[in-house]
């Protein structure tokens, strides 16, 4: 006969190991109070050496909520995107959520929609927007969960939304800023996909660095935020003898523009200035090393999934709009411009 089957570990048998009740366990894996820390650990390692693992379909029914947070992803391979989910999956962890995600793609009508949809029949206690775009149409939230979105998005409002992420208009504030101080007497910029709220809001930040100056924008040159679209909106800078300086909406885009000023002998930074944004690996060893904005992935994470399980485990408050700084990294791409 085929061996039997070894039974899973219960409750009881966490209680037996730990020499406790069994409503102690419950108390322990709940994270209840009145348990003394020796205690708690006696039963966290007896619940470790067993394997028990907790119901989570019972739990659910029993507080009423699923102890999951739900992720909609634009399913992007970007460094800026891939982190902030990183980021996110390991916070959700070191604070006892469970993590779900569901990917969308870029131009999938009604994408987003259809996502929550997913996310909320699979059981989650909130839903994070992690890289909202335009999809061309309002889009109607109404989870009856708390959601938080990194970064505004049209029709997203309600006393449980919760809306943050490092500012990208400071972001473009800030490496525009950084350039004009140095003497250029204008400001470049590639930016990201339109569709995007980032590539948006880091455009308006340039804009309105450029205004504050009394100095008129020149036309943007839009990329893909890969670095073959900043390799050709380079090829276009290289050739205009008037620019001296760019603001790049992205790392991988400001590569390509590196490449395309070196091809036409146009010296960084002796001859033109470049800022990018996300402080990507590789940033930092490029020749030369790449002046950037630099997102604290792990510190936007932690900080937006603290404010969400506020909104999950006490009182919805009110909605609320919060940006987090982002700080220039200043390196040996950016310098004043020859006379």
């Amino acid at each position: 006969m085929p061996e039997a089957r070894r039974r899973a570990p219960r409750s009881t048998d966490v209680a037996r190991l730990a020499s406790v009740s069994q409503k102690t366990v419950s108390r322990v894996l709940n994270d209840e109070p009145y348990v003394s820390d020796e205690v708690r650990e006696r039963v966290l390692a007896a619940a470790r050496e067993l394997g028990y693992r907790r119901n989570t379909a019972a739990r659910a029914l029993h507080l009423g909520r699923f102890h999951r947070i739900g992720v909609v992803s634009l399913g992007s391979s970007l460094y800026g995107p891939s982190s902030l989910l990183i980021a996110l999956e390991r916070r959700a962890r070191e604070i006892g959520y469970a993590f779900s995600v569901v990917n969308t793609l870029e131009g999938e009508e009604g994408g987003v929609q259809k996502a929550i949809e997913s996310l909320l029949e699979q059981g989650v206690d909130g839903i994070v927007l992690s890289e909202p775009i335009d999809e061309g149409q309002v889009l109607r939230i109404d989870p009856d969960v708390p959601v938080l979105s990194f970064g505004a998005l049209p029709g997203l409002d309600g006393p449980r939304v919760v809306i943050t992420g490092a500012s990208g208009v400071g972001m473009g504030r800030q490496a525009t800023e950084h350039l004009l101080d140095l003497g250029h007497a204008t400001v470049w910029h590639v930016a990201g996909p339109e569709r995007w709220f980032t590539s948006r809001d880091r455009a308006h930040g340039w804009r309105e660095a450029l205004a504050t100056a009394g100095i008129g924008a020149p036309p943007p040159l839009v990329g893909d935020w890969s670095p073959a679209s900043g390799y050709v909106a380079g090829r276009v800078l290289a050739a205009n003898p008037e620019a001296t300086a760019v603001f790049v909406a992205n790392d991988d885009m400001a590569i390509g523009v590196l490449r395309a000023l070196a091809e036409a002998g146009r010296a960084v930074p002796e001859r033109f200035s470049v800022v990018g944004v996300d402080d990507i690996p590789s940033a930092a060893y490029l020749s030369p090393p790449l002046t950037t904005v630099r997102q604290d992935f792990r510190e936007v994470a932690a900080y937006g999934l603290d404010l969400l399980v506020g909104q999950i485990e006490n009182e919805p408050g009110s909605a609320f709009h919060a940006d987090l700084p982002a700080h220039l990294v200043v390196r040996r791409s950016t310098a004043p411009p020859k006379e």
